[in-house]
């Protein structure tokens, strides 16, 4: 499967952006999806991750700011940010895993999210 994932681009802070992340074919046999980030000099980190069966868990610093959801018919997952930081800037990365996201290689391309203050 292959995923193209759009969305990023420039927003003050307190704004807001959807991201999307739209798999080349069915995502229903992917347990798990999830949305990475990586800002310059620092390590890739989970954001939020979706199971099939709609449970969601997110990292501290987005809670209440970030919701992630996916919908199988339309094969795309999606992350929407609100009341964004600066803090917030990084590429935006998906992935999906057909158990769990950890031994998965699938990704999508970045999607660049800048956050002016």
């Amino acid at each position: 499967v292959q995923l193209q994932a759009s969305g990023g681009g420039l927003v003050q802070a307190g704004g807001s952006l959807r991201l999307s992340c739209t798999a080349s074919g069915s995502i229903f046999s992917f347990n798990v999806m999830g949305w990475y980030r990586q800002a310059p000099g620092k390590q890739r980190e989970l954001v939020a991750s979706v199971t099939r069966g709609g449970v969601t868990d997110y990292a501290d610093s987005v809670k209440g700011r970030f919701t992630i959801s996916r919908d199988n018919i339309k094969n795309t997952a999606y992350l929407q940010l609100s009341g964004l930081k600066p803090e917030d800037t990084a590429v935006y990365y998906c992935r999906v895993g057909i158990v769990n996201l950890q031994t998965s290689n699938y990704w999508g391309q970045g999607t660049q999210v800048t956050v002016s203050s």
